[in-house]
């Protein structure tokens, strides 16, 4: 497997997708709407206390049909390497 640049995101060279979707837990919601991610995906993930994860939603129909988790440094990363170059273009 290739290695990916240091602070690319695994989504913004197509990677992630390269080994396709999985399952990884199936968690309870409570009745204040908090779940707890388990502790294996948080580390496979590499999410530790303090990161921040943007919730991004997929709607179809009218309705949300997915709901994905990004760390919010991954998320920023990702903008800037698809905004940076039409930003530089817009800048000439």
């Amino acid at each position: 497997m290739a290695r990916k640049r240091r602070g690319a995101s695994c989504c913004a060279d197509g990677g992630a997708m390269e080994e396709g979707c999985k399952v990884e837990a199936i968690v309870p919601v409570d009745e204040r709407g908090q779940m707890v991610l388990p502790k294996e995906l948080r580390d496979k993930a590499r999410i530790a206390p303090g990161d921040k994860l943007a919730l991004t939603t997929w709607v179809k129909h009218g309705k949300v049909c997915c709901v994905v988790m990004i760390k919010a440094d991954d998320l920023v990363d990702m903008v800037k390497d698809r905004l940076g170059p039409v930003m530089k273009e817009i800048n000439k």
